[in-house]
């Protein structure tokens, strides 16, 4: 069909081709702007929509972003300690480093003798199960058999324990943050 017979389709048809003489907005989602103190008739005289009386009705009034009309404001509410040291000091504390604990007792409890203990296996048995959090062995429990332990930290009570009972602690240097 060529382009002359496409349009003698479409006016035959009552459609008239879209283009640029002929693009309007959705019926609805343009409305006459608001004027604003034209007379008590067009609903916004008199006081233009600032109420009666106080600070808001001056000219000249300003809406500050953090006032909270007289109320204290929330960023003098909120304490202003600072530094790493307590746990309260910074609403979102930068200098904490988070790592995922995992108990002896549940080294114990979950994996046999001889057996190699790392992040995936630990993930497989249902500990350390957050992704790319690193997993810290502490010293809670007692433990009785060897196990090859990688993990990104030991307490060094964990340490002891472990090659005490004849296993060893292997340190995991980097955290893989590309995996899982």
């Amino acid at each position: 069909m060529s382009e002359t017979e496409a349009t003698t389709a479409n006016e035959r048809s009552g459609e008239e081709r879209i283009g640029l003489h002929n693009l309007k907005p959705a019926p609805g989602s343009r409305r006459p702007r608001k004027r604003i103190g034209r007379g008590e008739g067009s609903g916004t005289g008199k006081t233009a929509g600032r109420g009666q009386k106080g600070y808001g009705s001056r000219s000249g009034s300003k809406s500050r972003a953090r006032f909270e009309g007289g109320q204290m404001p929330i960023h003098m509410r909120l304490r202003k300690l600072r530094g790493p040291n307590m746990k309260k000091s910074m609403p979102f504390e930068p200098f904490r480093t988070e790592t995922q604990a995992v108990n002896l007792l549940d080294l114990e409890e979950r994996f046999e003798s001889g057996a190699s203990v790392t992040p995936e296996s630990l993930k497989e048995k249902g500990l350390a199960t957050r992704k790319r959090v690193p997993v810290k062995i502490l010293a809670k429990g007692e433990l009785s058999k060897p196990l090859t332990v990688h993990a990104h930290a030991f307490s060094k009570a964990a340490r002891t324990q472990i090659e005490s009972a004849g296993g060893t602690c292997q340190l995991i240097e980097e955290l893989n943050r590309s995996d899982s």
